[in-house]
């Protein structure tokens, strides 16, 4: 599949490798296949995010992404779902913060064993990659690129579709954004 990636596909995938080592995190996840998307500025993705979130909402969106790993990565729907239950999410991780220290929900583990060197992808970042294939395929291009890594994380769901969501990034306006003519 990698063989398909672009030269800005790959350099997104690099990039987010580069985000998880200096995150000191295990593996690569969604969020960081999202940040590297918005550290890059010549692609086609970099285009449809000027666009549809420009760089003034940035610090918006990498906020709410930032509280959602304070939840320990818990969409609105999952909060909503466990407050119909009784479950205070807010309650919990202020009691958990409380005793361990802000963050302590985030799952972020430094120096909790990992060795140094080559990072995993999570699985859910490793689904976004195989979902750029999918849709690359299905718009009948021949290569994945950025784009195509943009298109698919507004289709897996979770808080980094959610987040994106919220400051106007949906498939249909990434689609629509990058239909336009091929940049090269």
């Amino acid at each position: 599949m990698f063989e398909r990636f672009t030269q800005a596909a790959r350099a997104v995938v690099k990039g987010a490798v580069e985000r998880a080592e200096r995150d000191g995190a295990d593996v690569v996840t969604k969020e960081h296949l999202l940040l590297a998307l918005l550290d890059r500025d010549d692609t086609r993705a970099a285009a449809a995010l000027r666009t549809l979130c420009p760089p003034d909402r940035r610090p918006s969106l990498v906020a709410a992404l930032a509280d959602a790993r304070r939840r320990a990565g818990l969409s609105r729907a999952d909060t909503k779902a466990l407050a119909d239950l009784g479950i205070d999410v807010g309650a919990i991780v202020a009691r958990v913060e409380e005793t361990h220290g802000t963050g302590a929900l985030a799952g972020d583990r430094k120096g909790s064993g990992w060795w140094p060197g080559r990072r995993t992808f999570s699985r859910e970042a490793k689904t976004v990659l195989e979902k750029s294939l999918r849709v690359a395929v299905s718009r009948k291009d021949r290569e994945i690129g950025d784009e195509h890594i943009l298109l698919a994380l507004t289709l897996t769901g979770g808080v980094v579709a959610e987040a994106l969501a919220d400051h106007g990034v949906t498939y249909a306006a990434v689609d629509s954004a990058v239909s336009g003519p091929k940049v090269p």
